[in-house]
């Protein structure tokens, strides 16, 4: 049979997430961390080499600056020696020795003459001065140095030097307009041929100006340079326009007081350089006099700022930083590629995996092309249409399938007009299945007939479920009540018979132990107990004289367990059945209102509120549900307890209503029977072990019976129900035995 179900679908075709591009949390978390991480390795790379270029243009400039200042220490040296070889032609000159000779106030001026255009047009020449033998001053070229006497150590025979040695003072400061300008004198012994001495020349030199002399052509302002002593004292470089921190700023201030770290670096070598945090400084430790007697030291230190370092490389950073930034962003651009590429090449595969596994999964495939011949087959839709796989090509899909000419017009008309058939093929005449199919056009661009892609199902085991379903719905509407509920009693499905005879109306919203009456509902955990451990119950209800019905329902409820074995669904049928005796067949009633004292002072209570008559005709059960060796080790407790719950169960369905039963002991049970004789004790007791017997329950199960004495107690009661059952236990026949009873009165 062939049975069409059309519907319209877009030609447009459509790929799954899964067969695109698919940038998942893990791939984005990836490139994420692949960016994050070239992106702090370029920032590192590019401050090393910053840092690096500031290094080495630091190291350049320290380099060409160490090399200044040695021509600079040269100089000033070579300056310092050629002013002692200055002062000594002063010494020898002429002039000065005629003075010294004849002292006349013309030789006098006549030697001033000669000083003053020397210290004119030299600069670093402040003045000449004479000093007498015993070193007092005479007269000098200018009135700015003190007229006080020379040194002692300089004078007589205090003195180390003499002759033609020349004494070079170390530095000192003198105001000069105002302000304290460095300088040194030199000193030459003038001696008579018998080496006594006639007087001191004294030439009083600028370091300033000395320095000025030769600065210019070495330095600048940014690279200015400074003179210290060997203990850190300023002479020359405080006239900055903008002063270094931690440099002293005025002359005389001390070094090792200002910056300690750099004085300490300097006072341990004689050259160096030392970066510091605001500057890069370059030291060297210059002898302006080579004599030992007069050796003196001095450190020239320049400097260059950090800041001027970065603006010198600047153009250079900028570079970089393009460079930088063009790299990071062509790294970035090769990682997302990559990653694109990579997905591309996954989504291929996956693809063409994914056409595989469609193409080979359990549903038949079939390509048709214009001419309705098949092209292309999986195995599966060669065992749907019970077909070799190589037969398959170039055959007619009208004779694939079997259809007549009819249908498969029919079935073309459809494709074509609406994009898509579904239907049915029946395929049982030949042996083979029912088969789901689905007809689809390929998106095609040019005029000609699209090619067709068929789906091919089995779904003839579905067919069977549900012809199954059917047919168990037409049983299950038959003459006989049926319900089904689940394990608290609420109902799921109802047959018309049970709809009918229980009035509902086609409502579900009941509960079978309502509706059933016989106080159901308060025996309801003890039947679905009973269901649970013997599968069944069976019980005839809706049987007062008063009720509805004429007669009294057998009522079956079948329990359905899961895989806990606990009671999952119950099946109710109810049949027509005749009332029957309540004393003679309990054992297919609902169990009466009776309930089990779970404890002795319940029992008493119940005992204590008979009436006199009905207590003092009463007898005592003392019933032993302990086989011999069920409690042989501790972890039979737990099965005596469940066989004593089965033995109360079925107890309850023989037990009539002024009859009660309670808990005495683990494994013995008391019952307590009014208004009962001896006789009908016996009877009684016998009935319910023939019953227990016939349900399996009866092995080992001891009854002891009493009699009731008058003025009696129940604990003594209980003793000689206790007596009783240790002879029943003894006997070993009938289980049975009575102690202390009372026959019936005669009439």
């Amino acid at each position: 049979m062939l049975n069409g179900n059309s519907g319209l679908h877009s030609l447009k075709p459509l790929l799954i997430a899964a067969q695109g591009i698919h940038w998942s949390h893990q791939r984005l978390l990836a490139v994420a961390s692949q960016l994050s991480m070239l992106i702090i390795a370029m920032i590192i790379l590019t401050n090393l080499a910053i840092t690096l270029g500031e290094r080495r243009l630091q190291e350049e400039w320290a380099t060409q600056r160490y090399s200044e200042l040695q021509t600079v220490g040269t100089l000033i040296a070579d300056k310092v020696a050629f002013q002692q070889f200055r002062t000594q032609m002063f010494a020898k000159s002429e002039a000065l020795q005629q003075y010294l000779q004849q002292g006349d106030e013309a030789n006098r001026n006549k030697l001033l003459g000669t000083w003053d255009p020397l210290v004119q047009n030299i600069p670093e020449l402040l003045g000449i001065a004479l000093f007498d033998p015993q070193g007092n001053y005479r007269f000098s070229t200018g009135p700015i140095f003190s007229t006080e006497s020379l040194p002692p150590s300089l004078l007589g025979g205090a003195r180390n030097m003499g002759g033609n040695e020349i004494y070079t003072s170390p530095l000192e400061f003198i105001p000069i307009a105002g302000l304290l300008e460095p300088y040194m004198y030199q000193l030459a012994w003038l001696e008579n041929p018998d080496q006594s001495i006639k007087g001191y020349l004294v030439t009083y030199i600028s370091m300033l100006q000395m320095l000025e002399a030769i600065k210019p052509a070495f330095s600048s302002n940014k690279s200015p340079m400074i003179m210290l002593d060997t203990q850190g004292v300023l002479y020359a470089g405080a006239e900055q326009l903008d002063p270094m921190p931690r440099l002293p700023a005025t002359l005389g201030a001390s070094l090792k007081q200002s910056y300690p770290s750099l004085w300490r670096n300097m006072s341990m070598s004689n050259f160096g350089q030392f970066h510091g945090e605001d500057a890069t400084f370059v030291y060297l430790k210059v002898e302006l006099t080579t004599q030992y007697e007069t050796k003196r030291e001095y450190f020239l230190l320049s400097y260059i700022r950090n800041s001027d370092i970065a603006t010198r490389f600047a153009q250079w950073q900028n570079l970089l930083l393009m460079a930088s930034v063009a790299l990071t962003l062509l790294a970035a651009a090769a990682i997302l590629l990559t990653h694109m590429y990579r997905l591309e090449q996954r989504s291929r595969q996956y693809s063409i995996a994914l056409a595989n596994k469609l193409f080979s999964s359990d549903i038949g495939y079939l390509i048709v092309n214009d001419n309705a011949r098949v092209i292309s087959a999986n195995a599966k839709a060669a065992s749907a249409t019970l077909l070799p796989l190589d037969e398959l090509t170039d055959r007619s899909i009208q004779r694939t399938l079997h259809l007549d000419d009819a249908t498969y017009a029919r079935l073309l008309e459809q494709v074509y007009s609406t994009g898509e058939w579904r239907g049915q093929i029946n395929l049982e005449a030949i042996g083979g299945a029912i088969l789901r199919t689905v007809i689809r056009p390929a998106p095609n661009s040019n005029k000609r007939a699209p090619h067709l892609l068929i789906t091919l199902e089995d779904i003839s085991e579905l067919s069977s479920c549900q012809k199954e379903a059917f047919l168990s719905q037409l049983l299950c509407n038959n003459a006989v009540a049926a319900a089904l509920t689940d394990a608290s009693g609420k109902l799921i499905m109802t047959n018309e018979v049970f709809d009918t005879q229980m009035q509902l109306n086609g409502e579900l919203d009941h509960n079978l132990a309502t509706l059933l009456d016989n106080d159901l509902s308060n025996q309801w955990p003890r039947i679905t107990q009973q269901i649970t451990m013997q599968g069944k119950w069976q019980g005839q209800i809706l049987c007062s004289a008063n009720h509805r019905h004429s007669a009294c329902l057998q009522a079956t409820l079948q329990g359905h367990m899961d895989s806990d074995g606990e009671v999952q669904y119950i099946v109710c049928t109810l049949e027509q059945a005749t009332q029957r005796s309540r004393m003679k067949e309990a054992g297919d009633l609902i169990p009466h209102r009776s309930t089990i004292f779970l404890n002795l002072e319940d029992l008493e209570r119940y005992f204590q509120s008979l009436t006199p008559q009905s207590r003092n005709q009463s007898s005592l059960l003392l019933v032993d549900i302990n086989p011999e060796g069920m409690l042989s080790h501790m972890s039979d407790i737990g099965q005596l307890e469940t066989r004593q719950q089965e033995v109360e169960m079925r107890l309850l369905l023989e037990l009539p209503s002024s009859y009660q039963m309670s808990h005495y002991q683990l494994g013995k049970l008391v019952l307590i029977l009014p208004d009962t004789d001896a006789t009908q004790a016996h009877k009684f007791a016998s009935e319910i072990l023939d019953t227990l017997n016939e349900n399996g329950l009866g092995e080992g199960i001891c009854i002891g019976i009493a009699g009731y004495q008058p003025e009696q107690s129940l604990e003594a009661y209980l003793s000689n129900a206790e007596v009783a059952l240790k002879r029943a236990k003894q006997t070993g026949n009938q289980n049975i035995c009575q102690a202390f009873t009372r026959q019936k009165p005669q009439a």
